[in-house]
């Protein structure tokens, strides 16, 4: 009996035995299986590879608000270090020309991660006693940024004041230079509105656009006029152009970056090798102001000064005539020159 029992037991042992060995042999089995699987097809390649960044900027929210607080001069020096911040010289440079749309297009480019403004005119190569300051005190009138931005400043006085190019060309040979130009005649008639605005403001009186545009003497038009001048713009290029190739410039529409603002903002991106960026969602038409505003996310939107659009006065049609007729061969040298053409008169 006892014989008995002892076999069944045995039996008993070796079949749990057999079942134990069996379990471990699946599993190593199993876990073998998975090991050989997981380098041929792990969870994240499943997953679609992010796009790769040529800036890393996308924690932009908080960049952008750190950068805010540099300008208020809220940040403090362990802030400055710890994230790498640093005031660089600009790598572009809006030149001109004055009432073509310069603040406009500096606020528009703005709008790309990899784009920091100086806030202000800084007037550093056209004024002879801000340049007598030196590089350094340039360098300080620049924004914080993170190294791999480029740091953009404009000042319209550079494209028509003589010493501007040379002083540039010293600093930085292979910088990119940025001119924004309008139809010639409209360009005159805005530069003398602001003027006009200025005088006002100030109980000033202030001549007719008429009798500044034309020389009342020779009934022709008056060169002397600094709107007039200002607007011949192949006169001040070819200045530029004994220090730059004109390759280094890019041309921009302020005709056209008021009515369809995101194609001139995309070859800008291009001549500046920057990813694209800019979006139609960043701009929005402002019925009430007449003009594109900006959104930079879905809290923080801007539009352009009020002082920005200004309603001009009415011109004697035959003087503007006379002017578009005057500005008509400079502007074909001005295509020849830059290869881009406009539909101006």
């Amino acid at each position: 009996m006892l014989f008995k029992q002892q076999a069944l037991l045995r039996q008993k042992l070796f079949v749990l035995g057999s079942l134990a060995i069996g379990s471990v042999l699946y599993l190593v089995a199993r876990v073998g299986t998975l090991d050989r699987l997981q380098p041929i097809c792990p969870i994240e390649s499943r997953l679609p590879s992010p796009e790769p960044e040529q800036i890393p900027l996308r924690t932009l929210q908080f960049k952008r608000g750190l950068l805010h607080e540099l300008r208020k001069g809220n940040a403090t020096k362990e802030q400055i270090r710890l994230h790498n911040l640093v005031q660089q010289l600009p790598r572009a440079i809006i030149i001109g020309v004055r009432k073509g749309g310069t603040r406009a297009l500096l606020e528009m480019l703005n709008l790309h991660p990899a784009v920091v403004k100086a806030s202000q005119e800084i007037h550093f190569f056209d004024n002879d006693q801000n340049y007598a300051r030196g590089i350094d005190w340039y360098r300080g009138k620049m924004p914080f940024s993170f190294p791999h931005q480029i740091t953009i400043e404009k000042s319209p006085a550079y494209f028509i004041t003589e010493e501007v190019p040379e002083r540039i060309f010293k600093m930085n040979s292979s910088i990119k230079l940025l001119i924004i130009v309008r139809e010639p005649t409209t360009r005159a008639v805005s530069d003398y509105t602001q003027v006009l605005e200025g005088k006002e403001r100030k109980n000033k009186t202030y001549h007719k656009f008429e009798k500044l545009a034309i020389d009342t003497n020779t009934c022709e038009v008056n060169t002397k006029y600094k709107a007039v001048r200002t607007s011949i713009y192949t006169k001040h290029l070819e200045r530029w152009l004994k220090y730059f190739p004109v390759e280094q410039f890019h041309i921009v529409d302020g005709d056209r970056l008021i009515t369809d603002p995101l194609p001139e903002l995309q070859l800008v991106e291009r001549f500046l090798n920057l990813p694209s960026r800019i979006s139609q969602y960043n701009l929005y038409f402002n019925a009430t102001r007449g003009f594109y505003c900006l959104r930079f996310n879905i809290v923080f939107n801007k539009c352009l000064a009020g002082s920005k659009g200004r309603i001009h006065p009415d011109v004697d049609p035959s003087v503007v005539t006379k002017l578009q007729k005057f500005f008509h061969p400079f502007n074909q040298k001005f295509y020849q020159i830059t290869g881009r053409t406009f539909s101006w008169p």
